[in-house]
């Protein structure tokens, strides 16, 4: 009987050996360099430590452009102020428009009737527009003045 047992000993010693054998080669297949995971971590700290330094180099360049953009708030609020006060100063300025439209008009008066151009005569009187509507005259107020509604005046 004891030989059974030594028999049965000696068999699971052997096979612990194979098995621990065979879990060697799978501990160096997993951690080696190259293809395995050891491989695989090595790299990924090697990209943790290539974000770092990017994202230590996107931090230092965000500060410089919130300074940067700083500045240019502080400026646009400036130049803001500067307009908003030169808009005021606008409203405190007389019309001038009906000024001249007044000066224009004395100027016309005087001048005879046979020396007039007669598109100089109708160019800023009101006239209808196709749809029946009345066309503001250029000097009615608007700031601004649209080359396409004067184009079909100069055409006829």
């Amino acid at each position: 009987m004891s030989f059974i047992a030594d028999i049965l000993l000696v068999a699971a010693a052997v096979g612990a050996t194979f098995y621990c054998f065979v879990l060697s080669r799978r501990l160096a297949r997993f951690n080696d360099l190259e293809k395995g995971v050891g491989g695989a971590v090595a790299v990924m700290s090697a990209q943790v430590d290539d974000m770092t330094k990017t994202l230590e180099r996107a931090r230092e360049a965000a500060i410089g452009s919130t300074g940067s953009l700083e500045g240019l708030t502080r400026r646009a609020e400036a130049v803001a102020a500067r307009l908003e006060l030169l808009v005021a100063a606008m409203h405190d300025l007389p019309d001038v428009e009906a000024g001249q439209r007044a000066k224009g008009e004395a100027a016309k008066a005087s001048r005879p009737a046979a020396d007039a151009d007669p598109a100089e005569l109708h160019k800023h009187e009101d006239r209808p527009d196709k749809a029946g509507e009345k066309k503001e005259s250029p000097a009615s107020g608007t700031l601004f003045l649209r080359h396409r509604d004067r184009v079909p005046e100069a055409a006829e």
